[in-house]
């Protein structure tokens, strides 16, 4: 299963550079990667990332990640997956912009 992070360009510029990421400052102060469904995906974006361009989305497979990965309740009760270690290259399926047009994140065409 597809899951998805949405990182600023600076952040992914340290996944490409590094290899490795513990993630957003938000990750490191919660001890793991926040990561989205395509459910979650666009009200992640609008919560936490209203107004911000210049921004990329990566899909990476669940599948890959094994035990590190767990599914776990929001406040509002949607289940979100959360990665406990790094994220690393190797993790990411693909990575696109995600730009912002009129005040709206335009998401790739084949995220559900």
């Amino acid at each position: 299963m597809l899951i998805y992070k949405i990182f600023r360009a600076d952040e992914w510029q340290i996944l490409q550079d590094n290899g490795e990421t513990a993630g957003a400052p938000i990750d490191v102060t919660d001890g793991y990667i926040h990561f989205s469904s395509s459910d979650t995906l666009r009200e992640t974006a609008a919560m936490h990332f209203a107004g911000e361009d210049d921004l990329v989305i990566l899909a990476c497979e669940t599948g890959t990640m094994g035990g590190d990965i767990k599914w776990e309740e929001s406040r509002g009760g949607a289940l979100f997956p959360h990665l406990y270690r790094k994220l690393t290259l190797d993790d990411v399926i693909w990575g696109d912009d995600l730009p912002l047009i009129d005040g709206v994140h335009e998401f790739p065409e084949d995220i559900e």
